[in-house]
């Protein structure tokens, strides 16, 4: 199984929901681009949050030096970011793919991560975050994705509970959830397994696994 996780925007909780992902299924790990925070690379998160030893957690194809849209911090370093540079790992194993941002960040001065993942063509895992205004912004993702034939696994919400707004998201799109991520202050790798054996029970009772 590949999946790809994307977000509903930036600061949605795609890493820690890349990093349940990949305990779950015991995958391994590829974040395409990191656009700034060199210091503490998504992919290192990922992996001290991991208690299996089968994952393998593969380098980026681009690590850009601003905390910018991927396209400006390319700029400002001197590259340009080409989706035919982007190949996915070579892995006998299940793999979880994290994107950058929404599905609508420009890479370049044409394309945007909707391009990355026509290219990728794997199933899209939907992270949506609680709140004001993440009904709408959940909701214009969906319709984006759906008018772009791709086929999206499922949802999950992370953070503070929203009751009536998750019902509604769900009721729209008919998307099954996936997971229910509470807002975890301190992350652990107890924590992250915890939610990693829900998933996978949801899953396999979803006929998803």
């Amino acid at each position: 199984m590949q999946l790809f996780i994307t977000g509903i925007g930036t600061e949605i909780g795609k890493t820690l929901v890349s990093a349940i992902f990949t305990e779950a299924l015991q995958a391994d790990y590829f974040k395409v681009l990191q656009s700034g925070n060199l210091d503490e690379l998504d992919r290192d998160t990922v992996k001290n949050l991991i208690s299996n030893s089968n994952s393998k957690f593969h380098n980026e194809k681009y690590l850009l030096s601003q905390p910018l849209s991927p396209h400006t911090s390319a700029a400002i370093d001197g590259i340009e970011i080409k989706l035919d540079n982007i190949i996915l790992p070579q892995t006998n194993n299940h793999l979880i793919i994290e994107g950058a941002g929404g599905v609508l960040v420009p890479l370049n001065k044409k394309e945007t991560i909707l391009d990355l993942i026509k290219k990728i063509n794997v199933p899209i895992v939907l992270v949506s975050k609680n709140y004001l205004g993440s009904i709408n912004h959940t909701l214009l993702t969906f319709e984006i994705l759906k008018a772009n034939n791709i086929q999206i696994l499922g949802l999950v919400f992370n953070g503070d509970l929203n009751e009536s707004g998750e019902t509604w998201i769900e009721n729209y799109t008919k998307l099954p959830v996936l997971l229910r991520v509470k807002n975890e202050i301190n992350l652990s790798p107890e924590i992250i397994k915890k939610y990693a054996v829900e998933l996978k029970n949801n899953l396999t009772n979803l006929k998803l696994l």
